[in-house]
C-alpha cells in the first residue's frame, strides 16, 4: 500500500475518493511511494526538482490526486492545445507563453495573495534539460506573495517522492539559492540529478 500523507486543516483541498484511488493505484503501479507531510499553511509557492524527465509530471498529477490536494502549476501553452489541454486545466494547470514572461510573477504573487487558500507548484530549473542556474521566479513570487517556499523532490533510484522542508526566504538570494540547491543535491531525477 502507498504511503499517503494526510492533509492538515490549512490545505487547499480537490477531488474525489474515486480521483484518490486513481492517483494511489498509479502510484502503487510505479512502485512509488510519498515521504514527508505538508505544512499546515493555507498559501504556498512549491518548488519540485531535479525536473528532468516528462514522467515527472505522470509521478506528480498521481500525487496530487491520491493525496486530494489542489496545487495549481503553470505549463507551456503548447501543451494546452486539444484534449490534453483539457486535462491539465482540470488538474489545476495554467498556460504560459515562455516567449512573453513579463508580468507572470506579478500576476501569480497577487492571485496568491489574494486567495484564501493557493499551494503554487513549479519547476525551479524551468526546463528538464540540465542548467547551471535555477530560475528566479519561484523565489520573486514567494517574496511578492509574502509566503514561504516548500521544497518537494523526485529520487527515482528508489522512486520516492519527497515532501520538506518549508524554507523562510530572505532579502539574499544567492544565500538562499545556495542553501535550496544544496537541499536538493543528493535526489537523483529519472535522467540527471541537480548541480
Amino acid at each position: 500500500m502507498t504511503r499517503v500523507p494526510v492533509l492538515p486543516p490549512n490545505a487547499p483541498r480537490n477531488g474525489t475518493a474515486f480521483g484518490r484511488w486513481i492517483g494511489r493505484s498509479v502510484l502503487r503501479l510505479g512502485g512509488w511511494t510519498i515521504t514527508g507531510d505538508w505544512p499546515d499553511l493555507p498559501r504556498l509557492v512549491v518548488i519540485a526538482a531535479p525536473h528532468s524527465s516528462g514522467w515527472d509530471a505522470v509521478w506528480g498529477l498521481a500525487a496530487k490526486l491520491a493525496m486530494g490536494v489542489d496545487i495549481t502549476f503553470i505549463a507551456k501553452a503548447e501543451l494546452f492545445r486539444g484534449p490534453l489541454g483539457w486535462l491539465l486545466r482540470r488538474f489545476g494547470g495554467r498556460p504560459v507563453d515562455r516567449s512573453a514572461p513579463g508580468g507572470i510573477v506579478d500576476q501569480t504573487a497577487a492571485q496568491i495573495r489574494e486567495a484564501p487558500r493557493m499551494w503554487f507548484v513549479l519547476a525551479p530549473e524551468g526546463t528538464r534539460r540540465r542548467v547551471e542556474h535555477w530560475k528566479t521566479g519561484f523565489w520573486k513570487i514567494a517574496r511578492r506573495a509574502q509566503v514561504p517556499v516548500f521544497c518537494a523532490w523526485f529520487h527515482y533510484p528508489d522512486r520516492t517522492i519527497g515532501l520538506g522542508p518549508l524554507l523562510e526566504t530572505s532579502d539574499d538570494y544567492d544565500a538562499d539559492m545556495a542553501r535550496i540547491r544544496a537541499l536538493y543535491r543528493p535526489y537523483e531525477g529519472k535522467n540527471r540529478g541537480t548541480t
